[in-house]
């Protein structure tokens, strides 16, 4: 029997994506493990495999539908063998959501009418039966094909029925030669050469059509009351525009950081870090990379490794709140936010702590692209116990930024600058840059986060200590 393919859930907290692709068509043969969509979900574009082999036989969601429900049937598997046309029965069952293509209408029932004015005499006056002049117009009534309506179901394949509709020829007058009857394209092409013997007979059909047109109400029944004039349109007197629909990610921002704002108390810390050892490692570490082709590392990489040494140093901060419990974690797992096209995505680090300055740099850089590219698979940008959000490339000074529920801590990176300073009674120039920590105050108290920061500050102003 038909195997109905379901929009699947890619991720425990999807609950409807978007059909970005079709990889096949109707009529395909495909295998297990072949990709025959790529769903959109709230934070990229995934692949979806057959599961069974068979043939398509009907996509129900078109290409590029929006907010489709998670187990919604999107397309429908003809085993070997299976007669297509079983897709009535399988469509019937069928409930696509959220753009998926329409069912036929099942057949109206009639309704009773109101009540006619009595004539003099008593009688209530009747109107013409035009029933049988409107199922021999065959015209695609109640979900019926061009002309097939009249004589019942006609077995016929899709191109079939599309040449006989374009010649108006009747499938009812042509013989199928094809699996129990079935009328395929050859058959047509042989009635379309033969000329009138598969026609429907022109003088009925005008006949048909002249009863429907002459079809009158009845003098004496009441007429609906006229309508009053529609109101003119209001004048749009304002800044003409365009709408561009939401993504699904944009949507999930939205959503998650209007939540974080309106449920999780929020205060922030600042400080300045002096970067003139960080900057100066770095140069050497770049430049033995130049000559071995080893790795190379960006300041982001030092403030992510800072991170999690911090994390580890001070495991009270590495948490989470819950309604009954504070959730202590046992791995500093970095969430980076990285933009895209798309929208704002958080790829992880995991056991940032444990991992060398080199590995970091490459994970980060094989993330990034991955992030960008939309191919990032759920398990590289779901959970984290900490964000690193980095403004300097853009000339940020310093910036606050939004926690992402459940995390406790954000640190929001500024650009580093030289920057006039007193040492020593002295104005001296270094290199500095601003870090802000936001802190969930139902984790973090004011005097746990100052204090993480420090720690953040120490080691990025030693950070020799980073590579150890």
């Amino acid at each position: 029997m038909p195997i109905q393919i379901l929009m699947p859930a890619l991720s425990p907290t999807m609950t409807e994506g978007a059909l970005a692709k079709w990889n096949v068509k109707e009529g395909d043969t495909v295998a297990s493990g072949d990709v025959i969509a790529e769903i959109e979900t709230d934070k990229a574009t995934m692949e979806l495999e057959a599961v069974e082999e068979g043939t398509i036989g009907k996509i129900l969601i078109a290409e590029g539908t929006a907010g489709v429900a998670v187990n919604t049937p999107i397309a429908i598997l003809l085993e070997e063998g299976e007669d297509p046309n079983v897709l009535t029965t399988s469509q019937a069952q069928a409930k696509p959501q959220g753009g998926a293509m329409p069912e036929a209408p099942a057949e109206a029932k009639p309704q009773a009418e109101a009540p006619l004015p009595q004539s003099k005499t008593g009688t209530v006056p009747t109107q013409p039966d035009v029933s049988a002049g409107m199922a021999g117009l065959g015209m695609g009534f109640g979900g019926f094909d061009f002309l097939d309506a009249p004589k019942g179901r006609v077995f016929a394949s899709p191109l079939a029925r599309r040449i006989a509709a374009d010649a108006k020829l009747d499938l009812n007058r042509i013989k199928g030669s094809g699996p129990k009857g079935r009328i395929v394209k050859a058959d047509v092409e042989a009635a379309k050469a033969g000329g009138s013997a598969a026609h429907g007979e022109d003088a009925e059909l005008e006949a048909a059509m002249l009863l429907a047109s002459s079809i009158k109400p009845p003098a004496d029944k009441p007429q609906a009351a006229p309508q009053a004039a529609p109101k003119p349109a209001p004048v749009d007197v304002g800044t003409p525009y365009t709408e561009q629909p939401h993504s699904s990610m944009r949507k999930v921002i939205a959503r998650r950081l209007t939540e974080s704002s309106q449920t999780v108390p929020q205060f922030y810390v600042t400080m300045d870090v002096e970067l003139d050892e960080l900057l100066a490692l770095r140069e050497q570490i770049n430049g033995r990379a130049q000559k071995t082709g080893g790795q190379k590392v960006s300041v982001n990489d030092f403030v992510i490794r800072a991170c999690a040494i911090a994390l580890k140093r001070m495991p009270e901060c590495n948490v989470s709140w819950t309604d009954d419990a504070m959730r202590f974690y046992s791995r500093s797992d970095i969430s980076v936010a990285v933009a895209t096209p798309t929208g704002l995505i958080t790829p992880i680090v995991r056991g940032a702590e444990t991992k060398s300055l080199g590995i970091v740099s490459e994970e980060m850089r094989a993330l990034a692209a991955k992030a960008r590219d939309n191919k990032l698979k759920p398990e590289e940008y779901q959970g984290g116990t900490f964000s690193v959000s980095n403004l300097g490339m853009f000339g940020v000074r310093e910036f606050t930024g939004i926690i992402n529920p459940p995390q406790a801590l954000l640190l929001a990176v500024g650009a580093a600058e030289q920057r006039a300073v007193v040492k020593d009674g002295a104005v001296a120039i270094v290199n500095a840059m601003s870090v802000t920590l936001t802190c969930d105050h139902r984790c973090i108290d004011g005097a746990l986060g100052a204090k993480f920061l420090g720690v953040v500050k120490g080691l990025l102003e030693d950070p020799v200590s980073i590579l150890l």
